[in-house]
């Protein structure tokens, strides 16, 4: 219900009025997935925004309060000048708070004394403003000269009073008696168990055969009378048949599983996108609906939350269109407990760049900048199938670039037992960084990417998967490193060319790199002369730039580096399907040496 929190937001007037965030931001307040029990917003309006103060363009309203009206939030405005009128509409503000649990607004209409940063002179752009500001006797002045007239002070005890708090400042004192220095917040984590942990610690993630299947039956469990979707009621029926191993594992299974397991070991998890519950591409079904439901908020059910008596929290949501309020939330959600699985799902990769200030500066950098420790994961589609531009790309180059000082992980399953095996791995292993995961399209559906229940109960998150199919690694004269699907799509162009000299390895994880298994590939197949890196993605794009120095670390003296990839392009994707497969076509021929 938010009582036993207070969320406050500080505002700039220019910035409240002009960055988009904030309004995607006032509009998660209400809603179930991401509400707060309301928050007070104080805008400190200095009446201007860097060099701009004439409102004709600084902002289109009168107010720069006046976005708030989207949400029908109070908006209280007040002189900066009267600190007693201030802490009457704090009182105001917080009372309005606690009693309707939403949002309000503190207009806190003031000035800047100074210009905005130590070199800035203020008097070049606003001299009139600066004239009268400067001419201004200072807000602690005006008041105690109110209090004197009033009789409240003598006409000594306000510099008596400056000089005891200055003395207390330099003396290192507690300036506000009623800070408790000893609280301890009863939602705060302990991190100790998470900090100086190795990436390359090992934790087992394999589940007992036993305790998949009775997790398997549990998510295919369904309330009787509740009338599924035919094609969903199909896939609950594969499902069944996948957990008493008649037939492989998909992706959204696997994907399931993992939660359930996680949720049975006693671990809440919390995802949330624009697709979350059905899953964009129609494979998750965290949430089904009963087809017979006569009201829209009913008839809903989730089998996640009905796997073990007393388990922890499943929370799944549908989020409102927004990429860069809600990351940043889920951010924040992280940074604050590294006990749950907090995961942010892209409709497709590509819309992540509408948070792009939320990962560079955030979820990139909060470690290093700020020692905030997070475990956020996101899932970030991606795979070229001939969907176009802005539906093909996660921009994989963006997030190599970000790494550094291992602050990140960034992995791509081929499989779904390795989706399993990652997931679990960001939870029982304690190592809390960031995971990106270029997560499949249309692998979730491929005849060839299926695993087996024995893979969850015996297998392990592989960053470096060796081929199988090539039998004799000393006939290879070509090794062809690649991640993603193009995995699948090269291995049957070898298949129906007959290139048995050429070996296909699939590096799962691009950071941190894995530098020992994947050394151990390369003498593996140390007579092979050509070494290929191949991905979709055109040369300045994808993963060449990012790892090419790594993987030349480890080559032989006499094995040469050579790459398979689009051509450099200022777009991530042709808009044509035809383009896309012509384009495809000689990607896999580069790689492979021959053309199909």
């Amino acid at each position: 219900d938010g009582k036993q929190v207070l969320p406050i937001l500080l505002h700039g007037d220019a910035a409240f009025a002009g960055q988009g965030v904030v309004m995607e931001t006032l509009n998660l307040s209400q809603t179930r997935g991401y509400g707060t029990g309301g928050t007070v917003h104080v805008i400190v309006n200095n009446q201007i925004g860097f060099t701009v103060s004439d409102l004709r363009d600084v902002r289109s309203t009168l107010y720069c309060t006046d976005i708030a009206k989207m949400i029908d939030a109070p908006v209280f405005h007040v002189n900066g000048d009267d600190p007693e009128a201030v802490a009457f509409v704090t009182e105001i503000a917080l009372d309005y708070r606690m009693e309707f649990a939403k949002d309000v607004v503190i207009d806190l209409v003031c000035f800047r004394k100074l210009g905005h940063n130590e070199q800035d002179e203020p008097m070049v752009t606003q001299p009139w403003m600066y004239s009268l500001i400067r001419k201004h006797e200072g807000t602690r002045k005006s008041y105690a000269d109110k209090l004197q007239t009033q009789g409240v002070i003598g006409d000594t005890e306000a510099d008596d009073m400056i000089r005891v708090y200055r003395e207390a400042l330099d003396a290192g004192y507690h300036t506000n008696k009623t800070i408790l220095s000893n609280f301890k917040p009863p939602y705060t984590a302990n991190w100790a168990p998470f900090l100086n942990i190795p990436w390359t610690y090992k934790a087992p993630t394999g589940v007992p055969m036993e305790t998949l299947k009775a997790l398997s039956e549990r998510l295919t469990t369904i309330p009787s009378g509740f009338s599924l979707h035919s094609r969903v009621e199909k896939i609950i029926g594969d499902r069944r048949a996948m957990g008493q191993g008649k037939i492989p594992l998909d992706w959204g299974m696997a994907e399931s599983l993992a939660y359930a397991s996680l949720l049975k070991d006693g671990y809440p998890i919390r995802i949330s996108g624009q697709d979350s519950g059905r899953g964009t591409f129609f494979h998750r079904h965290a949430v089904l609906h009963d087809q017979n439901r006569q009201k829209g908020e009913e008839g809903t059910y989730l089998p996640l939350r009905n796997i073990v008596e007393g388990q922890p929290d499943f929370t799944v949501i549908d989020s409102i269109l927004s990429e860069e309020a809600v990351l940043g939330f889920e951010y924040g959600y992280a940074t604050a407990e590294p006990n749950e699985l907090v995961i942010w799902e892209a409709q497709f990769g590509d819309f992540a760049n509408g948070a792009q200030v939320v990962i560079d500066q955030f979820i990139a950098s909060g470690e290093v900048k700020w020692g905030r420790i997070c475990g956020l994961v996101m899932m970030l589609p991606h795979g070229y199938e001939g969907q176009g531009p802005e539906h093909s790309s996660a921009r994989i180059e963006r997030y190599l670039q970000l790494c550094a000082d291992y602050n990140m992980q960034i992995c791509i399953p081929t499989t779904p037992a390795q989706m399993f095996h990652v997931l679990r791995r960001q939870m029982v292993r304690p190592y809390r960084k960031p995971l990106i995961i270029i997560s499949p399209k249309s692998l979730l559906r491929h005849k060839e990417s299926v695993s087996s229940l024995s893979e969850l109960a015996d297998g392990e998150y592989l960053p470096v998967i060796a081929d199988s199919e090539l039998p004799d690694p000393s006939k290879a004269r070509r090794v062809v490193f690649c991640s993603g699907k193009i995995y699948f799509e090269l291995a049957a162009a070898r298949r129906e060319r007959g290139a048995d000299e050429v070996a296909i390895v699939r590096l799962e994880q691009l950071y941190p790199f894995p530098h020992e298994s994947f050394k151990e590939q390369i003498s593996i197949y140390k007579d092979a002369k050509e070494i290929v890196w191949c991905q979709e993605e055109p040369g300045n794009q994808g993963a060449w730039h990012r790892i090419q120095h790594y993987i030349e670390r480890h080559l032989l003296p006499h094995q040469k580096l050579t790459y398979a990839l689009r051509a450099s392009s200022a777009s991530p994707a042709g808009g044509y399907v035809a383009l896309h497969n012509q384009r495809q076509k000689a990607v896999i021929d580069a790689a492979l040496g021959t053309a199909g």
